[in-house]
């Protein structure tokens, strides 16, 4: 399928993926070089350049229209966004995954929160130079910085009172959304998880045992997104990616959305809303009935969890059951999330990511022509 098939006004289109692709062995291996001293940082650069550009070749040939570097610069979905912002680092968070790789290093404020440089916009420049498709950056929601440790997400020397945390986090944003305007983007989608386990009742009673009441977290993130994004330049699409967390085929969280439904889909900012409906743990179509609209809904039915993928009439029936609640030209598909949140990846083959590619243009083609 090419990606002129895809008749739906997008950005959001049709077929749509989320963002991070396998890395390459020849990638994992000249960082693993570059860390052990073994080559410098111009041959590093070429590498990742490289890789790059034949990850931009892959979405082409799957038939994506939104194209994005396999966030082949980051460490993971949220180091990259951390590594440029100024007073961020890393501590243990207080959430942790299922299986065997639980514990996991969060964002922390060490210091005061600022933007100092470009945060993806070196990234969408080198996309945007190298395909004629549609650049799409990817960027971790304020949330990302604040949840997942509660009220030891900062050092309280620096900042005693967290309501100055979320300004500075604002304002980051929005210098980054005016530099990628600036520079041309038109097309960013937020990584937002916390606003998803918080779906799950397990998370909230740990949120509870904390101190935190789940309803105000809800409308405090709800509220930063909106801050975040509320005065992006004109022509600018924004999406919002909810997901129960992504490391090696595992998760945080479990639940459908109801808990979030109204506050979220109802208040958030955004144009889109890619949502994970890959398991049963994402939950039914029925909260969807409180979006609004004038909004997007983009179906995350594929799993980049598994080797394991549906065929294209299981994927049209579940359109068509989403299309019961949201019309079908508001809807669009994708998989439920990155294939590799970090570099590590999920545990499934670059043959399993094409073939999950492949399969969804060919079901927006089937259904949308």
């Amino acid at each position: 399928m090419n990606a002129s098939d895809q008749t739906h006004r997008g950005p959001p289109f049709r077929a749509e993926h989320i963002g991070s692709l396998l890395r390459p062995a020849e990638l994992k291996a000249a960082y693993r070089a570059r860390a052990e001293g073994k080559i410098g940082a111009a041959e590093l650069d070429g590498i990742v350049d490289r890789c790059i550009v034949d990850a931009i070749r892959l979405q082409e040939e799957a038939g994506m229209a939104a194209i994005t570097d396999g966030e082949f610069r980051r460490g993971s979905w949220f180091l990259g966004f951390v590594g440029a912002v100024e007073g961020l680092a890393t501590k243990p968070a207080l959430f942790e995954f299922s299986g065997e790789h639980g514990a996991w290093d969060c964002a922390y404020a060490h210091g005061r929160v600022k933007r100092t440089g470009a945060i993806a916009v070196d990234e969408f420049k080198f996309v945007r130079a190298h395909t004629k498709r549609t650049p799409k950056v990817t960027i971790p929601t304020p949330s990302a910085v604040l949840f997942y440790r509660g009220e030891h997400a900062a050092d309280r020397r620096v900042y005693p009172r967290l309501e100055a945390l979320y300004g500075d986090l604002v304002e980051v944003y929005r210098g980054e959304l005016r530099a990628l305007a600036s520079a041309g983007c038109t097309y960013v989608q937020l990584d937002e998880v916390p606003l998803a386990m918080l779906c799950d009742p397990a998370v909230r009673a740990q949120a509870k045992a904390r101190g935190d009441d789940p309803a105000a977290l809800i409308r405090l993130y709800v509220d930063l997104i909106n801050a975040a994004v509320g005065d992006r330049p004109k022509g600018m699409t924004v999406g919002l990616h909810l997901c129960r967390g992504n490391y090696k085929g595992q998760w945080m969280a479990a639940g459908g959305y109801a808990p979030v439904a109204e506050e979220l889909f109802g208040r958030a900012a955004v144009d889109a809303f890619f949502l994970e409906y890959d398991s049963e743990r994402a939950g039914d179509f029925a909260p969807l009935a409180a979006m609004p609209r004038d909004k997007t809904v983009v179906l995350g039915l594929v799993s980049t969890k598994t080797p394991a993928t549906p065929s294209a009439d299981d994927l049209v029936r579940r359109v068509e059951a989403a299309a019961r609640i949201v019309p079908l030209e508001r809807l669009a598909v994708s998989p439920q999330c990155g294939f590799a949140s970090s570099v590590g990846g999920n545990p499934v083959t670059l043959a399993d990511e094409r073939k999950k590619l492949g399969l969804i243009a060919d079901v927006a083609h089937r259904i949308w022509g």
